[in-house]
């Protein structure tokens, strides 16, 4: 009688934890802060498409633009956190996209992956018709899991990605973090990066950080396994999640630029 105590109150526990942990994940997930839209127009960043439509910020290069880039970035602040981006690209001829998801910023919109996803695509979908290609999209860390499943839905739009610290599958991470839990069966978002580049041919770059104790490197070098070529592994030595930027030059942008540019190219 007590074992069967024992066992129905560690059920009861369990039901509990599991069901609190599929009430939370969205907190656990999705760090969003709001803004005005005001606060993150710049004289470097103009509301895009319009401040009527706003969808994110915008930054042009000096001269013709090489092409553009649509940022899609981490699960914490908003699209104006993200401006050194604009810094860069914008210096190699690009122009830039920070693209904003919904509830984050001055944007409204539910959170989770089907939201920011079917967002993302009407964003790819909207600057392919606006700028033309070629288009490339940059995802970091939870924006690597939207750009790779956003480009599903854009195959024929996008020229190449640039995936930083990202995961193969959200699961892994969870059950690395999390490894008391059974994460596949909690989990309501995937974002299952490997499933959604299985058919995607354009060029790739999977940049890691080597000592990222949040998203750990051989996620994403598990993501770089699995996809077909052509594809770029690119290992930032001695950074962390959130640091890895201040660690790479201009020559390593140029490089995985180059590479994304020249293998649209040659499509």
């Amino acid at each position: 009688m007590n074992v069967r105590r024992l066992l129905a109150g560690l059920a009861l526990v369990c039901v509990v934890t599991m069901g609190a942990t599929m009430m939370i994940q969205d907190n656990l997930l999705y760090f969003p802060e709001t803004a005005t839209q005001a606060s993150m127009v710049t004289d470097r960043l103009a509301a895009w498409p319009s401040p009527q439509a706003f969808r994110g910020l915008v930054a042009e290069p000096r001269g013709s633009p090489r092409g553009t880039a649509i940022v899609f970035h981490g699960n914490a602040g908003h699209a104006g956190h993200r401006e050194f981006y604009a810094r860069t690209l914008t210096r190699l001829g690009l122009r830039v996209i920070l693209a904003e998801y919904p509830g984050y910023g001055p944007r409204e919109g539910a959170l989770g992956e089907h939201s920011l996803v079917a967002d993302a695509r009407q964003t790819i979908e909207l600057a392919h018709r606006q700028f033309g290609g070629p288009l490339l999209l940059i995802g970091e860390s939870l924006g690597a899991g939207v750009a790779a499943a956003a480009v599903a839905g854009q195959r024929a739009a996008v020229s190449g990605l640039l995936l930083i610290t990202p995961w193969d599958r959200l699961a892994s991470v969870a059950a690395h973090h999390y490894p008391f839990l059974p994460v596949k069966l909690l989990l309501r978002d995937h974002y299952d990066s490997v499933a959604n580049l299985a058919t995607i041919d354009c060029p790739i770059v999977v940049a890691v950080a080597d000592d990222d104790n949040i998203v750990a490197a051989r996620f994403g070098r598990a993501l770089h396994e699995s996809l077909a070529a052509p594809k770029l592994l690119k290992t930032v030595r001695g950074a962390g999640h959130n640091d890895w930027f201040d660690r790479v030059d201009e020559a390593w942008w140029q490089e995985v630029i180059g590479f994304l540019l020249n293998g649209a190219r040659r499509k």
